[in-house]
């Protein structure tokens, strides 16, 4: 346990930027995005059967190996944006306080299992034949363990592009002819809402409209409406794989805080 929650870890620095793990998967999946890019408009079936996680290829007994391929594409340079941005937050507060071997398998397996729970779904509610890619499984798995071990500690959610990303998919299914319009408008509020809420002007931020909360809330907002509104419109957001990787990362958080309750206790009083 030398290596668990160390507040500080010792970090190799290149020209002042920290490389640790997180650091590191942020890269990987940004080059490994890239590549996926290309092939996405080269070769749309070689990316679909090869790198995506296509569930009717799964349920086959084929690609196998897009379960981990699948966690580290992105679909567009937007979803890629989303991810890395969260993971940046999120993935460098729990390497803190878990160190790096943990937060790898938490990763991993909060990330392979959330694709196990969108094959599951796409085969009891249809749509096995839609590929799914992104790292959001593996995220929403850190952010599992950070509910459970730091319940109390404040976090913003972004309201404004989920706002916009549900409109985005309402008037597509009203306005088809328009949709790309509707898109590259609706793409330019949502990294105006992201750049206003790191900036330093609070005036600006509230055009993002953040909402604050516990981390034990956050999981739950970001879900549940979402599951809700999915069930009316269509929304291409695979909660299915979100919730796996969610439950994945509770369980882990519980089991930290049975093992060694001395420490977990202290980290959650020092995150009240």
């Amino acid at each position: 346990m030398a290596e668990v929650y160390s507040i500080s870890p010792k970090r190799r620095s290149i020209f002042g930027f920290n490389f640790n793990l997180s650091t590191k998967l942020i890269f990987l999946n940004i080059i490994l995005s890239c590549i996926g890019f290309v092939l996405l408009r080269t070769s749309p079936e070689f990316f679909s059967k090869y790198v995506a996680l296509t569930p009717f290829l799964i349920l086959s007994g084929n690609s196998i190996w897009t379960f981990l391929t699948s966690m580290f594409v992105h679909a567009n340079f937007f979803h890629l944006f989303a991810n890395m941005f969260s993971l940046f937050f999120i993935g460098n507060f729990l390497e803190r306080i878990i160190g790096k071997t943990r937060f790898f398998w938490v990763y991993i397996v909060s990330g392979l299992i959330g694709g196990v729970f969108f094959v599951l779904a796409s085969l009891i509610f249809g749509g096995v034949d839609i590929p799914a890619v992104g790292a959001s499984g593996a995220i929403f798995g850190l952010l599992g363990v950070l509910a459970i071990l730091v319940p109390w500690s404040r976090v913003y959610l972004i309201v404004g592009p989920l706002i916009l990303l549900i409109l985005d998919s309402v008037l597509e299914k009203i306005f088809p002819a328009s949709a790309t319009i509707w898109s590259t408008i609706i793409t330019i509020l949502i990294f105006f809402m992201i750049f206003a809420m790191i900036s330093f002007n609070p005036r600006l931020r509230r055009f993002a409209i953040p909402l604050q909360l516990p981390m034990w809330l956050l999981p739950i907002i970001a879900i549940i409406p979402l599951l809700i509104i999915g069930y009316f419109v269509p929304l291409p957001i695979g909660n299915s794989a979100h919730i796996g990787g969610l439950i994945i990362g509770l369980i882990y958080g519980f089991y930290l805080r049975k093992k060694f309750p001395q420490k977990t206790e202290r980290i959650r009083n020092l995150f009240k």
